[in-house]
Order: structure tokens, then sequence, then C-alpha cells
């Protein structure tokens, strides 16, 4: 084995042993907390100005609504 391929190979196990790390239990309850948030998240707001431009009823974003066709 040459010196090249004898490092790069030790590099991979190295980064393949120290990659991985245990998370103590009290940790675990943190994990998720940002994603399991019900509050109005960007992705979210996202969707429901798109519905509203699609749907005509009302302008982007939940701005002023109306009827679309001006039926009564």
């Amino acid at each position: 084995m040459n010196k090249k391929t004898f490092f790069w190979v030790g590099a991979a196990i190295t980064a393949m042993t120290l990659s991985c790390t245990s998370v103590k239990e009290y940790q675990k309850s943190r994990i998720n907390d940002s994603e399991m948030s019900l509050s109005s998240r960007k992705v979210e707001k996202n969707e429901l100005n798109f519905q509203s431009y699609r749907e005509g009823a009302s302008g982007a974003n939940g701005g002023k609504t109306g009827g679309g066709c001006g039926c009564n």
C-alpha cells in the first residue's frame, strides 16, 4: 500500500467513527421542537398565499376578501 492510499483509507475510517454520536435521553425531547410547533411557518404562509391567489376570491396574502364573480 502506498502512502496516499493509506492516508485516504485512514481518513475515511476516522470520519466514519467520529461522525456517530449518542444522544442523551434529556436531549431527545428537543430534537424536533421547532418542526413540531403549531405556529405559522413560512411554508404554510406561502401555501395560503398561493391558494388565495389561485381562488381569485381574495387578494394575495389573504388581503381584502370579496366575491370573485360579483353576483349576490
